[in-house]
């Protein structure tokens, strides 16, 4: 076993199906108690990168350790030391709440199972519901038996797939403020995300496209890095405008954010010339600072299709 300062230390991590590469040649490093957030869009192979590192699926290139050990050769014991959460609830929908996380201490071993489940039930606020049938669950209860199952077996790092998909604000809210005490205690989680609020409560991003990361690093440094200049337009008939503008030189995204436009360009002198003309008193424009989400959507943009 080899130490290392940090809980996952990879690169060149290639995976391909056919002729299609999936993910390619990536490298991450992530701090222990660091919440990485992985961002990207459907097929982008987040999904496949978070199955090779926990051991469910082998790479076909790429080093490197995850929680100090070979994440390809020593997965097995890789397996016993992480959390994984997919996005699909994957528990017995016919077993109560108590009755999953009995279950699921059983495959991992746990010592003292019992005390472990009652521990369980108690952090997430599950004891009143303990003999609810998992399947009668809303979204957000799912969700935290979910994450209750993760940790039962005292992971040091947690693999969450998209975890909070369809489920309501608050859920989602509360969620979160829970994995910010367990990273304040030590945990790691690479996190799978759509939601930028999400993206911007990780402490670093990463962002994939079509098997590729693009960009990685703080949300400052991501949004810096992407050299992304943005005019919000407001005013009348913004529709009309939007087509209009869409295909001038240097105007990479046009895209509305409720009542406005926000229309963005990496080259800012052509695309301030190309905007100049519609200045005028029917519209009001003003240069903002580019937001993650018109990062993210200049990058899926520009990015290459994997699929053929």
């Amino acid at each position: 076993m080899e130490t290392s300062a940090f809980a996952i230390d990879v690169c060149g991590v290639t995976k391909k199906f056919g002729s299609r590469t999936v993910v390619n040649d990536i490298a991450m490093q992530v701090r222990p108690g660091e919440i990485y957030g992985f961002l990207g869009p459907n097929g982008s192979g987040k999904t496949t990168f978070l199955r090779m590192l926990c051991g469910l699926l082998k790479p076909d290139a790429g080093s490197g350790h995850c929680l100090g050990l070979d994440f390809r050769t020593e997965s097995s014991e890789i397996k016993k030391r992480v959390g994984y959460m997919t996005q699909k609830f994957s528990f017995y929908e016919d077993l109560t709440i108590e009755e999953n996380l009995d279950f699921i201490a059983r495959l991992y071993a746990v010592p003292q199972r019992k005390n472990a489940v009652e521990k369980s039930l108690a952090r997430l606020g599950m004891v009143e519901r303990r003999r609810q049938l998992a399947g009668t669950l809303s979204g957000g209860w799912k969700q935290r038996l979910a994450l209750a199952a993760c940790l039962i077996h005292g992971p040091q790092l947690l693999l969450l797939d998209e975890p909070t998909a369809g489920v309501d604000p608050k859920a989602r809210r509360d969620f979160w403020e829970e994995i910010h005490k367990l990273a304040a205690d030590g945990l790691t989680f690479l996190i799978t995300t759509h939601y930028m609020d999400e993206a911007e409560r990780c402490h670093r991003l990463g962002y994939i496209a079509y098997g590729n990361l693009l960009a990685h690093g703080t949300v400052a440094e991501v949004v810096r890095s992407a050299g992304l200049t943005t005019w919000e337009v407001t005013g009348s008939n913004l529709p009309a405008l939007a087509e209009k503008v869409r295909h001038r030189p240097g105007v990479e995204q046009v895209v509305a954010f409720g009542t406005a436009l926000h229309v963005s360009g990496r080259d800012a002198e052509k695309l301030r010339l190309s905007l100049a003309p519609f200045m005028g008193n029917e519209h009001h424009w003003t240069q903002i600072d580019s937001g993650l989400e018109d990062v993210f959507i200049s990058l899926m943009e520009t990015a290459k299709d994997n699929f053929s």
